[in-house]
């Protein structure tokens, strides 16, 4: 349950976050949690999901490693967060695990890195990078393609990479963070439309609809907040996202991605092709410009910079008032 600890703490993680992020030092020695989880992902995909089965095993096979790497996850993330409070002074430690699980400064450095290699090497140098932050084929990319790309990994990862593992540590701890990195890492990884997963991860990307649901408003919330840091109107902001956001694919991207275009005056997702498939979506925002450039990814950039101090300071004030 919420806990006056669990406010305060994730302010000072949300700090530790924008100040360190995912330092390559200690990751390169070191499997980050994520990482971790990804392998056991692996090998459950490798024993469960066999080819030879029908629709309803392979669901049900999905279901069944769905529940044993969110139930490890949550596990540990309560051993952990146990272990710690039997310690004078563990909060310090519950809540270094707290900023390395939040991926805030970490999407800001790889979505910046798009733009510095759209200005240093051309467009070449930048399908090369943001192949890293989406699923898209990057050499199908023009120019104004690499940088909506960028805008929107920007947008829908604010959500799920920020906001969401900051909501359900609130609520829950250590351990519904835990298992929120779980499920959102189950997704990126087998919730995919392709045949290999389609059923297999089913439950991963229903489950991953739903525990990002209330994230996914207050990051649209946040970012329609900051809309002036960009020339853009709350009003305008919160109005376009409303009628936007059902017009996207996923329940929930749609919120920060429309905020998002909304903000910058651009026209984001639509039609795109990932490795798999071609994606015919409609445009959101489609009054927006669809020649996003660098300087639109830096505008995008400092937009969520707004909205992450708009997320620090709801923790920050809440905590220092449940103290009070």
């Amino acid at each position: 349950m919420i806990t006056v600890d669990h406010v305060w703490m994730l302010a000072i993680a949300l700090a530790i976050d924008a100040a360190i992020g995912d330092p390559d030092w200690l990751w390169v020695r070191l499997p980050h949690p994520v990482v971790l989880v990804g392998r056991l992902l692996d090998v459950l995909d490798r024993t469960l999901n066999r080819p030879r089965l029908g629709q309803t095993a392979r669901r049900i096979a999905g279901v069944v490693a769905l529940i044993v790497v969110t139930g490890i996850s949550f596990v540990v993330g309560l051993g952990v967060e146990t272990a710690f409070a039997q310690i004078p002074h563990g909060w310090i430690g519950t809540t270094l695990c707290v900023a390395v699980l939040l991926a805030g400064r970490s999407l800001y450095d790889h979505v910046a890195a798009v733009a510095a290699a759209l200005d240093s090497g051309g467009l070449d140098a930048a399908r090369d990078v943001v192949a890293r932050i989406v699923g898209r084929d990057p050499s199908t990319l023009d120019e104004a393609g690499v940088c909506r790309a960028a805008i929107e990994s920007a947008a829908e990862n604010f959500s799920d990479g920020l906001v969401a593992p900051a909501f359900w540590f609130a609520i829950l701890g250590l351990p519904g963070l835990a298992a929120y990195k779980a499920i959102n890492t189950a997704d990126s990884m087998i919730g995919h439309r392709s045949p290999r997963y389609a059923d297999f991860g089913w439950a991963s990307a229903r489950l991953d609809d739903l525990v990002n649901l209330p994230a996914s408003r207050l990051a649209g919330a946040l970012l329609a907040i900051a809309a002036p840091l960009v020339g853009g109107s709350i009003g305008a902001t919160f109005e376009t996202m409303r009628a936007e956001a059902p017009r996207h694919r996923s329940p929930n991207a749609g919120w920060p991605e429309a905020a998002t275009a909304a903000a910058l005056d651009l026209a984001l997702a639509g039609p795109r092709r990932y490795q798999e498939n071609v994606v015919d979506d409609p445009f959101v925002n489609p009054a927006g410009r669809e020649a996003a450039t660098a300087d639109d990814i830096r505008r995008a950039l400092r937009l969520y910079l707004g909205a992450w101090g708009g997320l620090f300071g709801i923790a920050a004030i809440g905590g220092a008032i449940i103290l009070a």
